[in-house]
């Protein structure tokens, strides 16, 4: 009985492994190095762009707060201003990062949309990233770094 239960499982076992091998031999699969669109992305490069004015522009108010500070006279003076700048540089970099995180988010749900609708366009079942591929599937990061802006 044993035996005979054992033999059946291994036979599930080995018909289920073929099975799986049968339908991804069956499967097209498309290969994206995600890090290469992004870097060459005109929307990710404007958004560093704008990002490096915005911490320049933060760090001007910066100085020019600190300025303001020293030009107090009385200590009392100097704690209500650099405690009112200091409230302020939160907000300020607070926006920043948020404006920040939505545009990248924006871009990554626009460069994600891209290469599946290109992989449908061609054909594939299924899209890797490329760091995770070992071997096989069709590299289409050139004709998605083509499409994505």
């Amino acid at each position: 009985m044993k035996k005979t239960l054992l033999t059946i499982i291994t036979t599930c076992i080995f018909l289920s492994g073929m099975f799986n091998i049968a339908m991804a031999a069956t499967q097209k699969i498309a290969v994206v190095d995600v890090s290469a669109v992004v870097e060459k992305s005109a929307q990710v490069q404007a958004l560093k762009k704008e990002q490096t004015a915005k911490i320049q522009d933060l760090e001007n108010w910066l100085k020019i707060a600190q300025a303001d500070v020293e030009k107090q006279k009385t200590k009392e003076g100097k704690e209500k201003l650099l405690k009112k700048y200091n409230d302020d540089f939160a907000k300020r970099r607070e926006a920043i990062v948020l404006n920040y995180q939505n545009k990248l988010k924006e871009i990554d749900k626009s460069i994600s949309d891209t290469i599946a609708s290109q992989a449908k366009l061609k054909g594939y079942d299924m899209v890797i990233t490329k760091g995770i591929v070992l071997y096989g599937g069709d590299d289409i990061t050139a004709d998605i770094q083509k499409v994505v802006k």
